[in-house]
């Protein structure tokens, strides 16, 4: 019985750019919403996703009216691309390294709404590493903190920022920030105009809640036990949108919330009882290789206050 000769004898250029896309794709949830991230249009996606499949000879999404989703095979090949993006990152930055001199790529994925942080370590951070190696390339991941983690173990992230919990085997972490989270209602909740003093415990921890579902401290996660949650966000925006609605109290941090605060739109529930701080760190790979671009990024974040 003769054996099918081997789809990729050879891995080029193309295959790489390919699997770019399709890792795109996976992380993005479709075709569509990856139209902005990849600055391409759904029928080149679509076009190129099945340049991929040929080339490897299976079938990796489906695609219609169902919905997209992967197919085994199709969940195989992204852990597998994966590895080959993080290798060939991993390939090029430590030849960049060489010339000593800043060039390359830092990866840095981070948890969502630290923009509105006030002491913006992470934006003074970015400019000084502009600054020093003007053809170093920035590449920004807004994901939720697991992935941030994830992405850090598996090299596809230099480096990720995350709030402090139980820390994963493999990962350094080191401080960077630390954050208030009040507890918030809005515009057309029953609590909204109700005076604090005649809020008491039970009707305040009776109220329709939202809990988040990325890994939290101990401490912080007795507040939300306390909270009667029956949504859930896998992020802080997603929790904003959920309060904004008046149908739910949660969570959010005061610095995010204080636009929403000015427009009178939102409000915080008891702030002198209900509250939680967070601390925020930075994560990268324990016995990562050398990399001139992350630390200088690092040493960056380390002196900037």
């Amino acid at each position: 019985m003769s054996r099918r000769p081997d789809p990729l004898a050879q891995v080029s250029d193309f295959d790489i750019r390919l699997l770019k896309i399709y890792r795109s794709v996976v992380e993005c949830g479709g075709f569509s919403a990856a139209e902005n991230v990849l600055g391409i249009g759904r029928s080149a996606i679509s076009q190129q996703m099945k340049d991929l499949e040929q080339r490897l000879g299976l079938r990796l999404c489906q695609r219609g009216r169902a919905g997209f989703s992967l197919t085994e095979e199709g969940r195989e090949v992204y852990q597998s691309a994966l590895q080959l993006l993080g290798a060939l990152e991993t390939f090029r930055t430590e030849v960049n390294g060489l010339h000593q001199h800043l060039r390359g790529e830092l990866n840095i994925g981070l948890t969502d709404n630290l923009v509105t942080l006030p002491h913006m370590r992470i934006t003074h951070a970015l400019a000084q590493l502009k600054d020093r190696g003007p053809e170093v390339r920035i590449q920004i991941r807004m994901i939720a903190p697991s992935q941030v983690e994830q992405g850090v173990l598996d090299g596809s992230l230099h480096i990720g920022v995350v709030p402090q919990a139980t820390p994963l085997p493999g990962l350094d972490y080191q401080p960077l920030y630390s954050e208030r989270s009040l507890l918030y209602c809005a515009v057309g909740h029953p609590l909204f105009y109700a005076e604090d003093a005649r809020i008491d415990d039970q009707r305040l921890d009776s109220q329709d809640a939202i809990a988040p579902t990325f890994r939290l401290p101990a401490e912080v996660q007795a507040c939300y036990q306390a909270l009667h949650c029956t949504a859930s966000a896998s992020d802080r925006e997603g929790m904003a949108f959920l309060i904004l609605t008046g149908r739910y109290i949660g969570y959010l941090p005061d610095h995010y919330a204080s636009v929403w605060v000015q427009q009178g739109r939102l409000r915080a529930l008891k702030p002198q009882q209900r509250f939680h701080d967070l601390s925020l760190s930075w994560v990268t790979r324990k016995g990562r290789r050398p990399n001139l671009v992350l630390e200088s990024f690092i040493d960056s974040l380390a002196t900037t206050r």
